[in-house]
């Protein structure tokens, strides 16, 4: 059986497929919700490499969110992984009591291989994750970059492979000077080497997005979350298309000390915030405390 859902007992379909999903998705309550940004996957082939990009399994604690139906948390826990799943859609408790019900007593110690936790993600307590954990999930589109930037900041995971809309993936590893760099390619750079692997249709989902969708993977840097630079980084890019020393100065940052930094940084009064690299958003910090 390929990975991914288990079948409905007589069924030897794979749950990763069209029709096992729809067959769940057609029980009374269980229907995608846009406001949710539910699009469930059914392409075992992508299931696989997105597990298999997170390394070795064995003994390791994986959180994901968004489990739906369960098909990545079942391949997560088949490679060998303890899965902590966070979900908020209480309509998935029954579908996902009986598509993980054989992986409650399957660990060495008879515990359960994948637990999940009912709540907002965005509320989670990500701190309470054990350092070194691992990350992976098929991101709701409306939280992806608020929760992004918690999991970074929590310092908790080594490693982070993340389904988000291709749009989302550019920024994740956008360069100083592209359209896509801001804000959240900062922060990415910060925490974490970013690199996207591979582009997945929309046909790969269920129901399917009107967009193409990418899996980047994040591998953790151990760098300490630094809110003074954040604040500084936030004000650069608040108003976009104003110069950074026009941005930082409505921001509250006095112009003398910013017109200084600039010239210690050989950088034009007329410089833009997305021109700068990390690198150069420190060094203009240290100027500016």
């Amino acid at each position: 059986m390929e990975r991914g859902l288990r079948p409905k007992q007589g069924d030897e379909r794979p749950l990763a497929s069209a029709g096992a999903v729809w067959d769940l998705m057609s029980r009374p309550g269980i229907t995608p919700e846009k406001r949710f940004g539910q699009n469930f996957l059914i392409d075992s082939s992508v299931v696989k490499k997105t597990v298999d990009a997170l390394g070795p399994l064995e003994g390791k604690t994986v959180y994901e969110v968004g489990p739906g139906m369960g098909t990545l948390t079942r391949a997560l826990a088949e490679a060998g992984a303890k899965v902590v799943a966070v979900e908020m859609d209480r309509r998935f408790r029954p579908v996902l009591e009986e598509t993980l019900a054989d992986l409650k007593t399957t660990s060495p110690q008879g515990l359960s291989k994948a637990e999940v936790v009912w709540g907002d993600a965005l509320l989670f307590d990500w701190n309470s994750a054990s350092p070194g954990s691992l990350f992976a999930a098929n991101l709701p589109y409306n939280i992806a970059t608020p929760l992004l930037t918690q999991l970074l900041v929590s310092g908790r995971f080594q490693r982070l492979v993340v389904m988000v809309q291709k749009e989302v993936a550019g920024r994740l590893v956008a360069k100083p000077g592209s359209k896509n760099y801001g804000l959240l390619s900062l922060r990415v750079e910060h925490h974490a080497k970013a690199k996207k692997l591979f582009d997945i249709p929309p046909g790969a989902f269920s129901p399917a997005p009107k967009v193409t969708s990418s899996v980047v993977l994040l591998e953790a840097t151990n760098a300490p979350d630094n809110p003074a630079l954040f604040r500084l980084i936030e004000a650069a890019f608040g108003q976009r298309r104003k110069t950074l020393k026009n941005a930082l100065v409505a921001a509250g940052y006095p112009a003398d000390r910013v017109l200084e930094g600039l010239e210690a940084l050989s950088l034009s009064p007329s410089v833009r915030g997305e021109a700068l690299s990390l690198a150069q958003f420190k060094s203009l910090l240290a100027r500016l405390a």
